[in-house]
């Protein structure tokens, strides 16, 4: 199969990589950035374009893979391409793409980083697509590059895309909290890696209603106050640490 890769950042990259190692050849990439584009395409052996009227119409695939406000733009600009295109969004509506005769979603739910490599394997891919045909399309496709795949619909998708927030994006804000935190008394981060770890590893077994710790589900109130009485002077943080205390004593009253 032959694709365009319309984007340059960290999604376009891991998944650019994925399809090249599955055997697909990338003709192009295409980023806001030409260095950017340039840097991809090396990588993937494509080549890099500046401007969208240069993209090759007679591809097999479109991946779309950009900020969210710019997929509807993109998706115009491509409403004469003979293949199938695709976002790589999680938050944005397959809707958004109905300006092209061939169209889906094709989400990776992860966190991605260029520079840190990863098992596409295992990622869970979620496919969406105007018609049984074009599913069907998606998910042999999914397939060759993942062993998670899902069908999921639009409004699915924003789910997960709202559950992932929480669970990663959160989860990495309050670890450089945790780090501020330690910085300030001259303390490792390194210190808590073995507690994130087993964190982590519990809610691959179990629920993570079933295993919460700490005292907020203890409902131990000294070493509450004590805690917000240290972050007197940090509003941000006391708000933080107060908002989800209370939601873990209610959830576990």
């Amino acid at each position: 199969m032959k694709l365009v890769c319309i984007g340059s950042g960290n999604v376009a990259t891991h998944m650019a990589q994925a399809f090249r190692s599955a055997g697909h050849e990338i003709l192009q990439v295409w980023s806001r950035d030409m260095d950017h584009a340039n840097v991809l395409a090396q990588k993937i052996g494509a080549v890099a374009i500046a401007d969208l009227e240069a993209v090759d119409v007679y591809a097999d695939l479109y991946l779309i893979s950009v900020k969210d406000d710019a997929i509807s733009d993109i998706a115009a600009k491509l409403k004469d391409v003979k293949g199938l295109v695709v976002h790589t969004s999680g938050s944005t509506d397959i809707s958004v793409l109905n300006a092209c005769s061939r169209y889906g979603v094709l989400y990776p739910l992860q966190t991605f980083s260029i520079a840190k490599a990863l098992d596409f394997s295992q990622v869970p891919l979620c496919v969406e697509a105007v018609n049984t045909f074009e599913l069907k399309c998606l998910k042999d496709l999914a397939r060759e590059l993942s062993t998670n795949v899902y069908e999921s619909n639009s409004e699915q998708r924003r789910s997960l895309h709202l559950a992932a927030v929480f669970a990663s994006n959160f989860s990495n804000h309050l670890y450089h909290l945790s780090n501020l935190i330690l910085n300030e008394q001259g303390l490792d981060f390194d210190m808590l890696k073995p507690l994130i770890m087993e964190t982590a590893a519990k809610v691959q077994q179990e629920i993570p209603l079933s295993v919460q710790t700490g005292p907020a589900v203890r409902q131990d109130e000294q070493t509450i106050q004590r805690h917000m009485a240290m972050l007197q002077s940090k509003p941000q943080l006391s708000e933080i640490y107060k908002i989800l205390s209370d939601s873990i004593k209610k959830t576990h009253s």
